[in-house]
């Protein structure tokens, strides 16, 4: 037998011991919930680090997509070109600056929330003269997350050469007039002014293809029509169901002429055959019938040059004058009575026109030069570009390219006219015209730390 009070305290005992052990366990789930709050407040804050670099990665881009880049800027000088309009952009921000080193531009901090002390920063890096890449760091208090992308030069999609006829100012069609085509999209045209009329057409004039406007006024405000007048087969307010306003303005791709430069290895001399000449200014020179001009013809400013009919051109016109500027009286082409036009691809194999026979689709580029046609052109096989273009008398022929207006002047079609393009099959901008480059996101290249 055991003594009466041997199992005193047993229970005191394990009571003790329920307590030590619920308490450890309170103690384990009270750590365990810090460390599991504190493990979501630091995912909290490396995903605001995220969000801030996803933000920065948007606001990077549309920086970089609004940048306009001249197509004839040199490869060597695209990132700085970059640099400069970057820099404009940061100007109007406040707490964000910008330093560049080489082929390195740094943007500091940039503020995305103040009050969750949320930003980013980015170091743009040029790999090579077409590709470059952006690393994108992301700030929410004292996390970060990195993110790293390519971005690639490319050329604009959209230009004027989609249409038959593109004018920087408006369009006038006065008379027996017909732009008409080899497809009815040959004959499309397009408009880009701030004042109205855009289009006025008078007579029994045609357009074969439709009508697109730049600005947003109405069909109304931006259209005159004749009663006889007719656009994509439709007459009086039909016609103007084939008019399209408010479509935006459309890339007029950078006219070039320092590109043809070095073919025209001659002087003008009237005495020597009309073969890869440079026309100095001043000289005002007059081509007559059975003259045949080959090759490049390079004409510098100032310049009244004066084709008369039975001229033959095979090759290329380019007048060195500022598209940009205005065009005066001293700066003119005038194409009277018939003008035979040759490609430079039937130029004859010689070493003087190595090279030209793949400088395809232009036939005239006349940046700050005037162009009047009087007489009938049979088929031009390129491009026609000048600051103010008339048709007038019977001009008229086929024109295996585009019609481009670069001066906020009138383009003018009177008498009896019958402009017919041919289109097909015409892929590439024509020679010595450098189109907008613009810059695009590699969505593929995304990579986040570690890369």
């Amino acid at each position: 037998m055991h003594p009466p009070n041997s199992k005193k305290g047993a229970a005191l005992l394990l009571s003790m011991i329920f307590i030590v052990l619920f308490s450890a366990l309170a103690v384990s789930m009270a750590t365990m919930t810090g460390s599991n709050l504190q493990m979501a407040q630091n995912q909290q804050k490396s995903n605001a680090a995220r969000a801030s670099a996803e933000s920065g990665l948007e606001v990077i881009r549309h920086w970089l997509s609004s940048l306009s880049i001249p197509g004839i800027t040199l490869e060597s000088q695209r990132f700085s070109e970059i640099a400069d309009q970057l820099q404009d952009t940061l100007n109007d921000l406040q707490n964000a600056s910008m330093t560049t080193s080489g082929d390195q531009i740094k943007i500091s901090h940039v503020m995305i929330d103040q009050d969750s002390e949320q930003s980013f920063s980015a170091e743009i890096t040029a790999l090579t003269n077409d590709l470059f890449q952006v690393d994108i760091t992301g700030y929410a208090k004292d996390f970060s997350r990195r993110i790293r992308v390519h971005f690639r030069y490319g050329e604009r999609a959209n230009t004027v050469f989609d249409y038959g006829v593109a004018t920087r100012g408006p369009l006038k069609l006065e008379g027996n007039i017909a732009v008409d085509g080899e497809q009815v999209i040959d004959a499309d045209t397009y408009i880009e002014t701030d004042t109205t009329p855009a289009l006025t057409m008078e007579g029994p004039s045609k357009i074969a293809g439709h009508v697109s406007i730049s600005n947003d006024y109405t069909v109304e405000e931006n259209v005159i029509l004749g009663s006889n007048a007719e656009i994509a087969g439709a007459t009086g307010e039909d016609a103007k169901q084939n008019v399209a306003t408010g479509i935006g303005q459309i890339e007029f791709p950078e006219p070039n002429p320092s590109h043809f430069k070095h073919y025209a290895i001659n002087t003008y001399d009237p005495d020597q055959p009309y073969e890869n000449i440079r026309i100095p200014g001043g000289t005002d020179p007059e081509f007559s019938g059975g003259d045949t001009l080959r090759g490049v013809i390079y004409i510098e400013s100032p310049n009244v040059v004066r084709f008369g009919g039975g001229v033959t051109i095979e090759g290329i016109i380019v007048g060195d004058g500022n598209w940009r500027g205005s065009t005066g009286s001293s700066n003119q082409f005038y194409f009277a009575g018939n003008v035979n036009s040759k490609s430079v691809e039937d130029l004859p194999n010689e070493e003087q026109f190595e090279g030209l026979h793949e400088e395809t689709g232009t036939f005239i580029m006349a940046p700050g030069f005037g162009v009047t046609f009087e007489g009938d052109f049979g088929t031009v096989n390129g491009a026609i570009a000048a600051n103010g273009i008339t048709f007038c008398g019977n001009a008229g022929g086929t024109i295996r390219g585009s019609v481009l207006n670069y001066a906020h002047s009138d383009l003018t079609v009177s008498g009896n006219n019958d402009l017919y393009f041919n289109r097909s099959g015409l892929t590439e901008v024509p020679a010595g015209f450098e189109p907008e480059l613009v810059i695009y996101y590699e969505p593929h290249s995304y990579a986040e730390a570690g890369f």
